[in-house]
């Protein structure tokens, strides 16, 4: 009986030494990714939230051809399998077609994860039209001191909006002690990165990291004055006439926005994005952002990917691609959120969801914009 008394103490023992060493070691987040496992759609109930808040609502009007055109049963099934909680098409500026499940509607929000990395990219094009930052090759360390020694020093805003940084940063969603992890669940953003170590002469290869967004998100907080939430409804928000506020989740309390995923809208103010991109920076016959920032956007980065090959897929952290010989470009969330523009249809579509689903042999993003080309 003494025996098991010991074992007993010293298994309590350790127990308490770890978890002093994980309090200690300012990985508590350990405990929030134990007990919620898998980022969701709707993480922002679990998380403190800044609002983005909404201005005078400027109606998008519905296609006289409204919801008449049902969906293909293959596709319908597609997208149910890949638990699709809303799909929408505008065509020439209105609503061609308007779906929700699961019992997601018109109102609801949910995380667009990724899709958040092209919002912030449209707000530094309208820090830069505004003279906040000179350029997308102007010195990070000219806003962040920290980042003024070693290969840190040369890093410039077109390095982190094209992925070309090459951070010590793991870019690994499942692991425990992962970084991305950690910026998920964590609590001091800021702290994470301010510790972060450009290990490459940045601008060579392209390096998909999560981390660049942050820092992209604390520089407009530098230049501007503002929290990237306030900069954001002021810029972008109000002047898109978005019917609702988003919410961009936060660190903690009072803290710092996960820029580089987070932004909780619904998918028609969502589709503001889309419509903003497809004409040039312009919404609503207002200029939100220069058309030159927006063209730039959209051009391939040409850095190197893992393979040895020219990156034409990426551009201002906006995806390219083409679809029936047309260019198109998106914005794109792990869980298969999307935001697809296709110019030579004047076309916008947004595809909110719980899983990223091939089909085919294409990317969803490839097989959701050949179905649309073809049926709208």
């Amino acid at each position: 009986m003494k025996i098991i008394k010991k074992i007993l103490l010293w298994l309590f023992a350790f127990f308490v030494l770890i978890n002093l060493v994980i309090v200690l070691s300012g990985n508590g987040y350990i405990y929030t990714t134990l007990v919620y496992r898998l980022a969701d759609i709707d993480d922002y109930k679990i998380f403190e939230n800044r609002t983005v808040a909404a201005g005078t609502f400027v109606p998008i009007p519905d296609a006289n051809s409204y919801n008449k055109n049902r969906l293909h049963k293959d596709f319908e099934t597609y997208l149910i399998k890949s638990e699709t909680i809303a799909f929408l098409v505008l065509k020439n500026d209105s609503v061609y077609h308007e779906e929700y499940w699961d019992g997601y509607g018109k109102d609801v929000i949910s995380n667009s994860f990724s899709v958040a990395k092209s919002i912030v990219s449209i707000l530094v094009g309208i820090a830069i039209d505004e003279g906040k930052i000179k350029s997308v090759d102007q010195k990070v360390s000219e806003f962040i001191p920290e980042y003024s020694k070693g290969l840190n020093a040369q890093l410039t805003i077109r390095h982190l909006l094209t992925m070309g940084a090459a951070f010590n940063w793991d870019e690994e969603y499942d692991g425990l002690f992962s970084k991305t992890t950690k910026a998920y669940y964590g609590r001091n953003l800021k702290r994470m990165l301010l510790k972060l170590k450009v290990t490459e002469i940045p601008g060579v290869k392209f390096n998909y990291q999560s981390c660049n967004q942050q820092v992209l998100a604390y520089v407009i907080e530098k230049a501007t004055g503002k929290t990237l939430s306030d900069y954001a409804s002021e810029k972008l928000w109000k002047p898109l006439g978005a019917k609702d506020s988003a919410l961009w989740s936060l660190d903690k309390k009072g803290g710092m926005e996960k820029a580089y995923c987070c932004f909780n809208a619904n998918a028609r103010d969502f589709s503001r994005i889309g419509l903003l991109y497809l004409h040039n920076g312009v919404f609503n016959n207002h200029r939100i952002v220069s058309e030159e920032y927006v063209k730039q956007s959209i051009t391939p980065c040409n850095l190197i990917d893992e393979f040895g090959c020219r990156v034409t897929y990426y551009g201002y952290s906006w995806w390219l691609t083409t679809v029936d010989a047309m260019a198109v470009f998106y914005a794109r969330g792990i869980l298969g959120q999307f935001i697809i523009v296709i110019p030579d249809k004047n076309m916008v579509i947004v595809r909110l969801g719980k899983i990223r689903m091939d089909k085919d042999g294409l990317s969803p993003a490839d097989y959701i914009s050949r179905y649309a080309v073809e049926n709208f």
